[in-house]
């Protein structure tokens, strides 16, 4: 099936979920159920995703290879909504040379010395690569607006701690995302939208397996007391920074392997956009190949 096609096709599978402004976005408007009336076994979705992967692999190979753009994939999410996997089956076919993934934690004291961007951009993928922020700086409007007093811990001048920060930091981030997205880099976000009900069905399923115990904390339970917190952090987070430029993908998570396709799907749309190709050899290179080819010839 020619390549075009392809990309007409899984728009369908897109788009709905695509958020490029924040005016009169409402998280409640998506269902973390829907699959857009898809219906495949699991073979066929991971047929279909390893389609996908293999094309990814094929352009990041020509973005290494031409060293102009570089891509950075956001993923934020509510626990055990499948940020983890979703990384690992949508990126399986790609040179590990040619990516970078950063999963932030608690900030360390360093961290904490600096300003709340900082240890984020120090991060940001360099030219020809692809970045994943597993969790990003959407965490400082997120778990630090729902948890304050992990704001303390940063020791901001008083005068700026009023309520109005968060708004504040909401903007910084449009601007910094604008900022980075007329460097070259180009930037997609990722909210793994799972239910609750999903949610106590996936942390039952870890604590029933012993092999899958390592995976659950005590603290994925304390957070889920901050659901309705958490949701209102989000919508507020994707309607403030949602733009053309860097847009917010709200994926419906419930079923994996179609938070798998999504996802694949929009990485794969947006490098496509950028008529990717290897470089050309100039007439002076040619030479210098050439010279070097009669070279080799000449050796016994």
């Amino acid at each position: 099936m020619p390549r075009k096609e392809i990309l007409d096709q899984i728009q369908k599978y897109i788009h709905p979920f695509r958020i490029t402004s924040g005016r009169g976005f409402q998280l409640k408007d998506f269902d973390p159920g829907d699959t857009c009336g898809l219906k495949m076994e699991k073979g066929e979705a991971a047929d279909l995703l390893q389609r996908g992967t293999q094309w990814l692999a094929e352009e990041q190979d020509m973005l290494y290879a031409q060293d102009c753009w570089s891509l950075l994939l956001v993923f934020q999410a509510m626990d055990a909504a499948g940020k983890d996997s979703t990384i690992k089956h949508v990126m399986s076919g790609v040179n590990p040379q040619g990516c970078q993934v950063f999963s932030f934690k608690h900030p360390s004291r360093e961290d904490l010395a600096h300003d709340f961007m900082w240890r984020y951009v120090t991060r940001l993928p360099e030219r020809g690569r692809i970045g994943i922020f597993n969790r990003s700086y959407y965490e400082e409007v997120l778990v630090v607006r729902v948890h304050e007093d992990i704001l303390k811990r940063q020791r901001l001048p008083r005068s700026f701690m009023g309520r109005q920060i968060w708004d504040e930091r909401l903007t910084y981030i449009a601007h910094f995302e604008d900022y980075l997205s007329r460097q070259g880099i180009v930037i997609l976000k990722f909210f793994l939208h799972v239910s609750r009900e999903e949610q106590k069905k996936r942390f039952m399923k870890r604590l029933d397996n012993p092999e899958k115990n390592w995976k659950f904390s005590a603290s994925d339970v304390h957070e889920r007391r901050y659901w309705r917190d958490y949701m209102s952090s989000f919508e507020a987070a994707i309607a403030a920074t949602a733009s053309e430029q860097a847009p917010w993908y709200v994926v419906p998570a419930d079923n994996k392997w179609f938070t798998r396709l999504v996802v694949a799907a929009a990485v794969v749309e947006a490098v496509e956009k950028l008529d990717l190709a290897y470089p050309k050899v100039s007439p002076e290179q040619k030479k210098e190949l050439a010279a070097a080819r009669a070279e080799l010839a000449r050796e016994a």
